[in-house]
């Protein structure tokens, strides 16, 4: 226990010195660990795409082989058919895609097609018809040249659409792409995809590749080409087509001859949105390498779970934010209020001591103004008339320091005050002038004590015992520190010198207002009237105003 509570208080000191802090630092903390969780959801995702990626790459790539395999089945077929005859005609080869159902299982070509192969001195026997029922009115272009040593035309393209018609007669060797391609597929015997090409038959910009499969004649050294059957793919429509075996959603695609650079770019489904992250898979389409690659689909907002997360960690940390605030304004409030209790202790005991201090002070004041009185008096009721003007006095004084709470009084208060009994109904017995100055509390009361003592002089014996008395009491600062207060009479009975038996009246001002002022009074008797001089100091409020100043501190605090 001895332990706890020093860290307890200290750390409730800190919440009251920095009440910012902690609310602040609880809400960046809760933030911070909603931002990485944010970050581990979004990495998940991002890792979990990935591999749906991989996952879609690898799909995508063995649909795309799954329907070049097709291709190169059909052609081998094709080719052992066509091998084991003496002449491919056209019903022949009509009878043969017929058979390969293009319309169901031959999806993402263009066709099926027969290529005869031709040295430069076949083609006046192709052209002069001794081949009548293969090659008919076939016209070949371009224009064969001695270049290649070689022609391969256009002989049969299914279906027989228009646009396959336009292409019968092209010769195919003439294309450099084309022609590599025939050679390879010549030099290994298996079907063999051509590079990146346009379709003549097309009349457009649109890349697609050939696959061919060569036809022999004959065995061992004397095996001739007879020709090529081939399927022309529109690249395009060959991605579609596998993308019918295997969805890539919204994602992109992208089929490349080779290696993946845009000018080998075969064909391209573009993303909703591309996000730059790809995934590439290397395929063989008819022994020729290609490349397959997916992208994924760009987002520039959170997943779900991760606005789920965001919205749920902000909620909690303003919550927080708030309780957090009220914990450290309540510890405020508490150390305030420990603050104020400890100052009102103090403050009550000072007061409790000025108290003491004072009531002493006015008791010897009381006990002083009996004893003389009795000492002067000669009978009971004088006894008693003396001393109660004279508490009246002291009560007078005293009403307008509580209303002061003991704090500085005016000098014309004062004087006002001890006055008030002896003004007539006309208010010309008196003239009061001078400037505001502030009484200390004892000061005020010798005062009062000293100006009551002069106008009960006055009313007896001097300038108020008689109609056309009056009494000037002025005053004026002496440097910064004392006032200079004179009381003089005019009007009243004459005076023959200083009174011979002396008075309590003039012990009190002479003896006890003197001792208490700390200064020395002057009192005259000259014919005129009784003139007195009073300086009484102006003490700074530090020396007096013990409560003011305790509360201006709690004020302050």
């Amino acid at each position: 226990m001895r332990i706890q509570g020093p860290r307890r208080t200290r750390r409730r000191r800190w919440l009251v010195d920095y009440p910012r802090a902690a609310p602040v630092g609880i809400f960046l903390l809760i933030a911070a660990i909603t931002a990485l969780s944010v970050f581990a959801i979004e990495r998940g995702e991002t890792e979990r795409e990935a591999a749906t990626l991989n996952e879609r790459a690898r799909a995508i790539a063995s649909a795309l082989e799954r329907r070049g395999n097709a291709t190169a089945a059909y052609l081998r077929a094709g080719a052992a058919m066509f091998a084991a005859v003496d002449r491919v005609d056209e019903s022949l080869f009509d009878r043969f895609v017929s058979e390969l159902q293009l319309d169901v299982g031959y999806r993402g070509t263009e066709g099926i097609g027969w290529a005869q192969s031709l040295r430069l001195f076949e083609l006046d026997q192709f052209r002069g018809g001794a081949d009548e029922e293969a090659a008919g009115a076939v016209r070949i272009w371009p224009a064969p040249t001695g270049v290649t040593g070689r022609v391969v035309p256009v002989t049969f393209l299914r279906p027989g659409t228009e646009r396959n018609q336009r292409v019968i007669g092209y010769d195919m060797y003439s294309d450099p792409v084309r022609r590599e391609a025939m050679e390879q597929a010549e030099k290994s015997a298996q079907p063999t995809a051509s590079g990146k090409v346009v379709l003549a038959y097309r009349g457009e910009d649109a890349p697609g590749f050939i696959v061919y499969m060569p036809v022999f004649r004959g065995e061992g050294v004397g095996r001739r080409v007879r020709g090529f059957i081939y399927s022309p793919f529109s690249a395009a429509e060959f991605l579609n087509s596998a993308l019918e075996l295997a969805n890539a959603g919204e994602r992109g695609v992208r089929l490349y001859d080779g290696e993946a650079s845009p000018d080998r770019l075969l064909a391209q489904i573009e993303p909703v949105s591309g996000s730059g992250v790809v995934v590439q898979e290397r395929i063989t389409i008819a022994n020729r390498p290609m490349v397959v690659e997916v992208e994924s689909v760009g987002s520039y907002s959170l997943s779900p779970l991760s606005m789920l997360t965001l919205l749920f960690g902000l909620l909690v940390a303003s919550l927080l934010l708030v309780v957090a605030r009220l914990v450290t304004q309540q510890a405020r409030e508490d150390q305030l209020k420990l603050e104020w209790l400890e100052e009102q202790d103090s403050i009550r005991n000072s007061l409790t001591r000025e108290l003491n201090h004072r009531v002493k002070n006015t008791l010897a004041n009381v006990l002083s103004i009996v004893a003389l009185t009795r000492r002067r008096s000669e009978t009971l009721d004088e006894f008693a008339d003396g001393l109660d003007g004279r508490i009246r006095a002291i009560s007078a004084t005293h009403d307008l320091l509580t209303q002061s709470e003991w704090g500085t009084t005016p000098v014309r208060a004062v004087v006002a005050a001890e006055l008030a009994p002896h003004v007539s109904d006309s208010g010309q017995d008196f003239v009061i002038a001078g400037p505001a100055v502030e009484l200390a509390p004892n000061d005020a009361l010798t005062l009062g004590l000293a100006i009551h003592e002069l106008a009960t002089n006055a009313s007896k014996y001097g300038a108020l015992s008689v109609p056309d008395g009056r009494v000037s009491v002025t005053w004026e600062l002496e440097g910064k520190d004392i006032v200079r207060m004179e009381w003089i009479e005019t009007g009243g009975p004459r005076l023959a010198g200083r009174p011979q038996g002396r008075g309590f009246g003039l012990d009190l001002i002479e003896k006890i207002v003197a001792h208490e002022l700390n200064e020395k009074v002057e009192l005259d008797f000259p014919p005129e009237g009784v003139r007195c001089t009073l300086r009484i100091p102006v003490r700074r409020p530090s020396e007096f105003a013990i409560r003011a100043a305790r509360r201006r501190g709690v004020v302050e605090s």
